[in-house]
């Protein structure tokens, strides 16, 4: 099975230090959809992986998360993707479980549900948590600089060999040419 899994804020939509917190907050970065459609229609499927604290901080609730990922969907559908599947963690920091990256327990979710080792699978993020978590697991880590990839690349001591491409435009474009549908 060819997986990748995704961060979602900062990779496949914008951004906010305010947290997304409504469908209306919720705005694609440009060509992120259409990767996510190249990437199904190269046979992978796709799935997300994303800290959502501003549950657990009572911001938003499931509710409204719930309605923004159907905007996410619907938007998708527009262009012809889809994402397989969306993994969770809902909790703040204070919380210290396992499921919020950089801890690798929502990896280990995607593992067990799709019943696959996840080595060498890409996790692409936008934030060293993303890639702590993937590298973990023997991932093959992927830094984009949208989102907060740019202060994380200045700031932060990546895992080491970690690709840095613009987007995740890029990033599909890499994956599709190095591993082509057979």
């Amino acid at each position: 099975m060819k997986l990748v899994i995704l961060d979602r804020d900062g990779v496949i939509n914008e951004d906010s230090d305010e947290f997304v917190k409504s469908p209306d907050e919720w705005h694609p970065i440009p060509g992120s959809l259409e990767a996510i459609a190249q990437l199904n229609q190269s046979g992978y499927r796709v799935v997300v992986a994303t800290n959502q604290s501003g549950i657990g901080r009572e911001l938003f609730d499931m509710q409204a998360l719930n309605a923004t990922h159907a905007k996410m969907h619907r938007a998708l559908a527009s262009v012809g993707g889809h994402i397989d599947a969306i993994f969770l963690c809902p909790h703040t920091s204070e919380d210290q479980c396992d499921c919020r990256k950089p801890k690798p327990g929502l990896l280990r979710q995607i593992a067990d549900r799709f019943g696959i080792d996840l080595a060498g699978t890409p996790v692409v993020g936008d934030s060293k948590r993303d890639l702590e978590a993937g590298a973990a697991l023997g991932c093959k880590v992927i830094l984009v600089r949208t989102g907060k990839g740019v202060k994380t690349l200045e700031r932060e001591n990546l895992p080491e060999h970690t690709p840095v491409f613009a987007d995740l435009a890029a990033v599909v474009d890499h994956l599709v040419s190095q591993n082509p549908e057979t």
